[in-house]
């Protein structure tokens, strides 16, 4: 019988960064002047269009850090519902925009708002699931990244042909407010704070928990700041930056490579949505392993190399599109696929009472990639009038980040410990 904190947390927790997500992506496709008037009505070159599609980031990294602390010490639920709040008046304004600067302090303002959700649900769930399940619930967690483009590109294709990218903004924008209650009411900050959970359950968790957190804590008390002065969070930061860059620099500039073909907008929107899904099965299937044997960095090598060597050879193929756009659907999975195994290291490796604010510190400078990315894909677009030079940097940026995973900790020797203890509970 399947858990009920799988059937109860993992679903609400996706939807809500689905529609983060969406958010954050829709402006790719609104930035396409083959289907949007945005660029046009706002005055916009390749080099603002990186800028604009980038600047979300540069305020994602703001609270992040505070957020995972604020997670761990006060309340996931609570910190995460008055981000739904402030996000999502952030998107609907995005689409009331009428100049450049004004869409850029919008997008600003939506990645400050939006800065504490990802660190708030890594804790979240390191709070509910034990770490021979961590990958899994990370993985059917952030398979909201790949299934918000998958599933609302063709969507957001189709607004923007049938009401312009104002109008779609605006409405995507409202989500956040309609999933405000559900969330409210649906998530518990810890298993003890439930009433939806049997007391077996309850008690196998917070055991399996303590014990798991009482064997990372150091023997000798070492202050806070100096735990974060360590090799391996240097190491997570500069590879989360490679990531950041390569999946927001793909995204953004992606459609690109799809305007020697008459497409219509809601072809663009399946066209841009199909890497997205093939990174769906890749990802559940890279997390599955991981739990399944215990391993976590060369998981997340393996899914880089796979981006850095198909980026490369979408380049080299690029005279013949469907061999270049089948490259492109084996290089967008990498980064996302990489997630679950990643972030599973720092909960499984860092005492309870750090890992919060180190997942916030990777998380935010390493997503100033989210910036750098799209902004030098742009620039390079700019100055060398294709996407060959740049996606062919971002490639080498994935191998550079595959070598050095081998860098990070392995994770503690809790995994099969933890592993038969679930088999026990028949969970």
């Amino acid at each position: 019988m399947i858990a009920q904190r799988w059937l109860r947390i993992i679903p609400v927790a996706l939807v809500m960064y689905t529609i983060s997500y969406v958010d954050r992506t829709n402006v790719s496709l609104a930035l396409d002047p083959k289907i949007s008037s945005m660029m046009h009505d706002l005055l916009m070159d390749d080099r603002m269009k990186g800028q604009a599609a980038g600047i979300f980031f540069l305020g994602y990294v703001l609270l992040q850090m505070a957020g995972g602390f604020l997670a761990g010490k006060w309340s996931a639920k609570k910190l995460v519902s008055l981000c739904l709040i402030f996000w999502g008046g952030c998107a609907v304004a995005c689409g009331l925009a009428k100049t450049f600067y004004q869409f850029e302090i919008a997008r600003f303002l939506l990645g400050v708002s939006e800065s504490c959700v990802f660190p708030a649900t890594v804790v979240l769930l390191a709070h509910w699931f034990p770490s021979a399940e961590r990958a899994r619930a990370n993985a059917f967690w952030n398979l909201c990244q790949p299934l918000a483009v998958a599933a609302s590109a063709p969507i957001t294709g189709w607004l923007l042909g049938a009401y312009g990218w104002q109008t779609m903004l605006m409405l995507e924008g409202a989500l956040p407010f309609i999933w405000l209650p559900i969330w409210w009411f649906s998530i518990t900050d810890r298993p003890r704070d439930a009433k939806w959970i049997s007391a077996e359950e309850k008690n196998f968790l917070e055991t399996t928990l303590e014990r798991e957190a009482a064997q990372l804590e150091p023997l000798i008390k070492i202050p806070f700041w100096q735990r974060l002065a360590r090799r391996e969070i240097l190491v997570m930061i500069i590879i989360n930056f490679l990531h950041n860059s390569a999946a927001y620099g793909c995204m953004a500039f992606f459609t690109d490579g799809l305007k020697s073909k008459n497409f219509s907008p809601v072809q663009y929107g399946f066209l841009f949505a199909a890497p997205y899904a093939v990174t769906a099965v890749i990802m559940v299937l890279n997390s599955w392993h991981s739990d399944k044997t215990g391993e976590r960095r060369g998981h997340v090598a393996l899914v880089y190399t796979l981006s850095g060597v198909s980026l490369i050879l979408s380049v080299l193929t690029r005279e013949h599109f469907w061999l270049s756009y089948a490259c492109m659907c084996l290089a967008i999975p990498g980064p996302f696929a990489a997630l679950a195994p990643f972030w599973a290291i720092p909960t499984e490796t860092l005492p309870r009472n750090v890992f919060g604010p180190v997942i916030g510190l990777v998380n935010s400078l390493g997503n100033t990639g989210g910036f750098a990315g799209p902004y030098i894909v742009g620039w390079l677009k700019t100055e060398y009038h294709s996407t060959g030079i740049p996606f062919a940097a971002l490639g080498i940026g994935m191998l550079v980040a595959a070598a050095l995973a081998f860098l990070l900790p392995k994770s503690a020797s809790t995994f099969q410990r933890g592993t038969s203890m679930l088999k026990l509970a028949g969970r």
